[in-house]
């Protein structure tokens, strides 16, 4: 294995869950009078943390979300969790070879810790990650683009950056990831690989990882 850790990003590369998301995101914010579509939220909000919400909407309209806003979202969210949400295909294979070759590894997420942890009982991921591989926006000042949260990440498990790899779905990730002085593999099952440009390397299929992390 050339890397000491993988930090994988959560929503999109561990669990299906960016189309739920974003499609209950672009919903909520029509519904507040911010017409969404999915393909919006898509662009503008998908690896980001919640303030970007906010911060988009009022640069762009002058008027906050309400005070509940992240309340509701997330209440919808985790509803619709428990009815659809699935791993990405080919991720548990990913993570128990990690496992059995004795590869550290973690998530590094914009999402809350609520949210990942939710997210993960539901696909039945939960018993690969303890507390200590569980990484969130929350934990840190800046998240995605910003390096912080991968730096935050790859310090608590005792890794020097150019000895981390980080699996990301998300041009916001792979930003983040390359400002981090990581390597950075990106996903490209959702996003075109032309708006993941700075990534190390390019896949599409989470199955072949593992190989790949080998190579």
């Amino acid at each position: 294995m050339r890397y000491d850790l993988v930090i994988f990003d959560n929503d999109g590369v561990l669990v299906d869950s960016e189309p739920i998301s974003n499609r209950l995101l672009a919903g909520y914010l029509t519904e507040l009078g911010h017409p969404t579509s999915y393909e919006d939220s898509l662009r503008d909000y998908m690896g980001g943390a919640m303030h970007r919400v906010h911060d988009l909407v009022l640069e762009r309209t002058g008027r906050r979300l309400p005070s509940d806003f992240d309340d509701v979202f997330h209440g919808r969210v985790f509803a619709a969790f428990e009815r659809e949400l699935e791993p990405v295909p080919g991720a548990v294979d990913v993570l128990e070879k990690l496992a059995a070759d004795g590869v550290a590894y973690c998530v590094a997420s914009s999402g809350s810790h609520e949210r990942i942890r939710t997210g993960h009982r539901t696909a039945g991921l939960d018993r690969w990650f303890d507390d200590e591989r569980i990484f969130s926006s929350q934990d840190v000042g800046r998240g995605k683009p910003a390096p912080d949260l991968f730096l935050h990440a790859a310090a608590r498990m005792g890794v020097a950056p150019e000895r981390c790899v980080v699996v990301e779905d998300s041009p916001l990730g792979v930003r983040a990831a390359v400002a981090a002085g990581m390597d950075v593999y990106g996903f490209t099952a959702m996003t075109p690989a032309e708006k993941l440009d700075g990534a190390t390397r390019l896949f599409g299929d989470m199955g072949e990882l593992a190989d790949l992390l080998r190579g």
